[in-house]
C-alpha cells in the first residue's frame, strides 16, 4: 500500500510571519492526517515554517533547487542548503518554471539527480498543455518527461521520489481533467516507469494529482486506484482549505 501525500505549493506567497501563522493554524487541522503531510513554501519562509512545525507531522519542501552543489549561480539554492534548512521533499520542473524560466526536461532531471544524491524527494513535475491534449499527444509526451526525469537513477530510488501529474490547461484555471482523465494519465505514467524499472519501482512509486485539487473535488480524485495524493496550488493557502484536501476521506 502506498501512503498518499498531500503537498502545498505555496508558489510566491506569504511572508515568514504569515507563512508562519499558516503553518501553525494548520498543525491541529492535519495532525490526525490520513496521508504524508508537506508545505512547498517560498526559501524566505524556511526558518520560520521549520521551526513551526518541529516535533509534528508536516514535512518542509522547497519550490526549486540547482543541480550543483556550490558555485557561482547567484540566486539559486543547492540540495544541502535545503537540508541543512529543513527540507524533506524538493518541488522540480513545476509547468510555470518550464514556462516562465525556460526549464528543459535534461535540466529537471540533473536537479532529480542531484536531489536524491543528497538525500532530498523530489516532487517531479509532468503535464501537458491543452493543444497538447487535443492534438493527442499527453500519453506520449507525459511518459517522455517522466522518463527524462528519472534517468540515471536506480529501480530502487525510483520507488521513493513522488511524480505530480499537473495538466498545465488545469492549473490555476478552475479547470480541472475529470476523475477518470486524470487516473488514467497517472496510470500512463505509472506504466512508463514499469516498463522502464519494473514491477516494485511502479507498484511504489507515489504519483499525485496537480491540477486544482481542491476541498470540492480531492475526495473523488483520491478514490481513484492510481492517484496517491496532491500537489496543491490556491487551496493550500487556506488552512480549513487545505485540511480539508488532507481529509480527503471525510
Amino acid at each position: 500500500m502506498r501512503t498518499p501525500i498531500i503537498a502545498g505549493n505555496w508558489k510566491m506567497n506569504k511572508t515568514p510571519a504569515e507563512a508562519k501563522a499558516l503553518a501553525e493554524a494548520l498543525i491541529p487541522l492535519v495532525q490526525d492526517a490520513p496521508c504524508e503531510v508537506v508545505l512547498g513554501t517560498p526559501a524566505v519562509n524556511f526558518a520560520a515554517v521549520s521551526e513551526a512545525i518541529r516535533g509534528t507531522n508536516i514535512k518542509l519542501g522547497a519550490q526549486n533547487m540547482h543541480w550543483q552543489p556550490s558555485g557561482a549561480y547567484t540566486g539559486e539554492l543547492s540540495a544541502d542548503m535545503l537540508l541543512a534548512a529543513g527540507c524533506t521533499y524538493v518541488i522540480l520542473g513545476h509547468s510555470e518554471r518550464r514556462q516562465y524560466f525556460a526549464e528543459t526536461d535534461e535540466a529537471v532531471n540533473r536537479k532529480a539527480l542531484a536531489a536524491v544524491k543528497a538525500g532530498l524527494i523530489p516532487i517531479i513535475c509532468v503535464g501537458e498543455t491543452l493543444s497538447q491534449r487535443e492534438e493527442g499527444y499527453t500519453d506520449t509526451l507525459v511518459a517522455y518527461q517522466t522518463l527524462t526525469a528519472l534517468t540515471g537513477l536506480t529501480a530502487g530510488q525510483v520507488a521513493q521520489v513522488v511524480v505530480a501529474y499537473e495538466p498545465v490547461w488545469a492549473i490555476g484555471t478552475g479547470e480541472v481533467a475529470t476523475d477518470e482523465q486524470a487516473n488514467e494519465t497517472v496510470g500512463v505514467i505509472r506504466a512508463a516507469i514499469l516498463g522502464q524499472y519494473g514491477d516494485a519501482a511502479a507498484d511504489a512509486v507515489r504519483i499525485q494529482y496537480g491540477g486544482s485539487m481542491n476541498p470540492a473535488n480531492a475526495g473523488g480524485l483520491m478514490r481513484q486506484p492510481e492517484i496517491d495524493g496532491g500537489l496543491i496550488g490556491g487551496a493550500s493557502l487556506k488552512a480549513e482549505d487545505f485540511a480539508k484536501v488532507v481529509h480527503f476521506d471525510k
